[in-house]
């Protein structure tokens, strides 16, 4: 099966592209073309143009989790696809803020839109806790149980909920699997619940220990050595093929990978295009 994912939205951006914090693939898949994440703007429409990719003809739109720098381009993309199906996690319209300095209020970090908007432009929402079959060969993970000691969720990341603050779980934080007959292919938004815990769940789910290729924001920006330094270790551990990191991995983190993976390893840039 040919595969070829495009990034359409990243930190970092290739020549004509327009970068921004933020995130979006395009996943062509034999049969399949998809939507992983919006990024936060006009990004991804725009870089698609540029590249030559077309939006039409999406078979679904897949959200990693509730954050609008991974949701905020959804309402201008409706706009062009029309009715379509929106996977994700049933607390992605949960109210989400950051609590990033003492002694400043929070403030709000969740899907821009509210739930019927998007439905009235064309969403047609698919919210589960499970891993959910797209197609024969690709699925979401649904939930990521946390089962290592070094991968922890944001602290300074909250939910509100009936007037109540807490810390998130980011229960929410999901990633794509494809089966791509040459090992998996793992897609992640930005990994809250790590990445090392995403890909053990991934294994755990297919039943399958090869591992082509991992894409995706892993959240690394604030992590610790050791988290980063375990995460190297997995990855070469595992022997995961190919590694494309970008977006929240952080610059120290990205430094770590090239050095501990070498030429298995390539960070992610807006207009990059994969084939896999």
């Amino acid at each position: 099966m040919k595969i070829e994912i495009s990034v359409l939205t990243d930190n970092i951006a290739s020549s004509r592209c327009l970068g921004e914090w933020g995130l979006s693939f395009l996943i062509e898949a034999g049969d399949e073309k998809l939507l992983f994440d919006t990024g936060r703007s006009f990004t991804a429409l725009h870089n698609a143009s540029i590249i030559g990719k077309n939006l039409a003809g999406l078979n679904a739109i897949i959200l990693s989790h509730g954050h609008y720098d991974h949701t905020g381009g959804l309402g201008n993309i409706l706009k062009q696809t029309g009715k379509i199906k929106v996977i994700g996690h049933p607390d992605i319209f949960n109210p989400k803020y950051a609590h990033r300095q003492p002694g400043t209020a929070p403030y709000y970090i969740g899907i821009p839109f509210s739930r019927p908007l998007l439905e009235k432009a064309g969403a047609e929402f698919v919210l589960t806790s499970e891993p959910y079959p797209v197609s024969g060969s690709i699925t979401t993970t649904g939930e990521i149980p946390m089962t290592n000691s070094f991968e922890h969720t944001d602290k300074n990341l909250h939910e509100v909920i009936a007037d109540n603050d807490y810390p998130d779980p980011l229960l929410d934080d999901l990633a794509l699997i494809i089966n791509s007959g040459s090992g998996l292919i793992i897609i992640a938004g930005c990994c809250h619940r790590g990445i090392v815990n995403t890909i053990n769940h991934a294994i755990k789910l297919t039943g399958q220990n090869r591992i082509h290729a991992v894409m995706g924001g892993f959240h690394l920006y604030n992590a610790g050595e050791e988290q980063v330094g375990k995460t190297v270790e997995f990855l070469k551990e595992t022997g995961v093929e190919r590694v494309y990191a970008g977006h929240c991995t952080g610059f120290k983190a990205l430094c770590a990978l090239q050095q501990g993976l070498g030429e298995a390893f390539a960070p992610l840039s807006a207009g990059a295009i994969f084939e896999l």
